[in-house]
């Protein structure tokens, strides 16, 4: 915690100044930061400036101040323990993103050590926690402690977020969820990089989405939160990258808990989706690249696939299963995972090519399935989801199925099935989907 409130600052005039549009001080906004987790300033302060910085924006200094006043709000992790590198990923979320759980073990495989402190899905899209949770016996409430001990023996561990890191975070996410303030891309950026760099890691790659998808709809959105969460990582002294990448259809086949827990063990022993294993080496080559376990991309991407091939990938995401109490044996029967008791396609309405998939549909249809949740308070059910057998470009017949629903609620799937059916568009001439990687920030990428 920081030092006692400095009294000679006055809440009322901070929330006038940015009001009025006035760049704070650090000290102005550690005070906003340290007084609310105190209890000195009430909420109502707190929103009615969170709702004056959404309208008149954050400085780049602002916003690297307030990430590192919320950062430093709570416990910062001290991982000099462990002498490799200590490198994490973000993904800012969307619909059939499971690369985490790709990620964390493929990297830790290669050497370098994975603290990963992860998120639940809200809305139409997923959560790696949620995912995690439908392996039976998985645990991700650890306690810091026994996340220092699954790091060292195994070189990953994947977690919510504890009391201790971040408590300003927990507080201002909850007032800008009732208070209208959630897309303010400063207000995510503080959010999003007090949590990670609260993790003590040394460098951090970033996989912003943009696309239907997607919370950043346009490109321009998306380059924009990418820059200032690649800056407040810099200023911090972390080295940091951004990939923007599509999410304007989901990515890889399956949507749902348990069904991207399938997925990603099949891309951990080489197989999945191509999307899923293109997009999974080229964060995992600048993971090892910027924890200098490989001197360029090439070599990182070359260090992915040997750990994939030699099963060494895979083997890491049974030991970190088994460390956090879950079932190692769906690693090699992943019918031990749940699945739906029933199961209906979803047939095309005629022949040609796909031309567009709404992607934020699909998402939200798996939320009505009971897969996803539209309240934090709400349950998930971690068995249900959609499989696509159609991607955009691919050819179709009328009557064969785009997609197949696992479902356990006649009524739900009733209305599921509906929301898939319209998210496709069919054409009758073939389309090219979007590239999967927009532009890279914060970094050259080299050969």
């Amino acid at each position: 915690m920081s030092a006692p409130e400095d009294t000679a600052i006055r809440t009322t005039e901070v929330i006038r100044r940015k009001r009025d549009g006035r760049e704070l001080s650090r000290a102005e906004i550690t005070h906003l930061v340290m007084g609310s987790v105190r209890g000195e300033i009430p909420d109502y302060q707190i929103s009615a400036w969170l709702m004056a910085a959404l309208i008149r924006g954050l400085s780049r200094a602002e916003t690297a101040a307030l990430t590192e006043a919320m950062l430093r709000s709570g416990e910062v992790l001290d991982l000099a323990e462990f002498a490799a590198a200590k490198v994490d990923k973000h993904s800012t979320g969307g619909v059939g993103d499971k690369t985490s759980l790709i990620l964390a073990p493929l990297v830790a495989a290669g050497g370098l050590i994975v603290p990963m402190i992860s998120g639940r899905g809200l809305g139409h899209t997923g959560g790696t926690l949620d995912k995690l949770e439908s392996i039976p016996g998985f645990r991700v409430d650890l306690s810091l402690e026994r996340f220092r001990q699954v790091l060292g023996a195994c070189g990953c561990s994947m977690i919510g977020q504890t009391a201790e890191i971040a408590p300003a975070d927990r507080k201002f996410y909850a007032l800008r969820d009732v208070t209208g303030t959630i897309e303010s891309s400063q207000l995510i950026c503080a959010s999003i990089m007090s949590k990670k760099l609260a993790e003590g890691i040394d460098a951090l790659v970033l996989d912003v989405k943009t696309g239907s998808g997607a919370f950043m709809k346009t490109l321009e959105e998306a380059a924009s939160l990418a820059e200032l969460m690649v800056d407040a990582g810099q200023r911090m002294g972390t080295q940091t990258v951004a990939l923007i990448t599509d999410m304007d259809q989901p990515l890889g086949l399956a949507v749902g808990n348990s069904l991207e827990v399938r997925e990603s063990i099949q891309a951990l022993g080489g197989g999945g989706p191509a999307d899923l294993r293109e997009l999974s080496l080229e964060l995992a080559a600048w993971m090892f690249h910027l924890g200098r376990r490989a001197g360029t991309l090439a070599e990182g991407k070359q260090l992915a696939e040997g750990l994939i091939r030699s099963g060494q990938a895979l083997e890491k995401f049974r030991e970190m299963i088994a460390l956090q109490g879950g079932d190692p044996g769906v690693i090699d029967d992943p019918e031990r995972l749940p699945r739906g008791k029933h199961r209906v396609d979803v047939p095309s309405p005629e022949s040609g090519y796909v031309r567009k998939i709404e992607c934020e549909t699909v998402g939200t249809a798996c939320v009505i399935l009971g897969g996803g949740r539209e309240r934090k308070e709400d349950s998930i059910d971690p068995a249900v989801g959609i499989v696509l057998h159609k991607k955009v470009g691919d050819q179709v017949s009328a009557g064969e199925p785009l997609a197949t629903l696992d479902y356990n609620s006649p009524s739900r799937a009733t209305l599921a099935k509906q929301r898939v059916a319209q998210s496709y568009a069919i054409g009758d001439r073939p389309v090219s989907a979007r590239p999967l990687i927009h532009r890279v920030l914060g970094g050259a990428s080299r050969p």
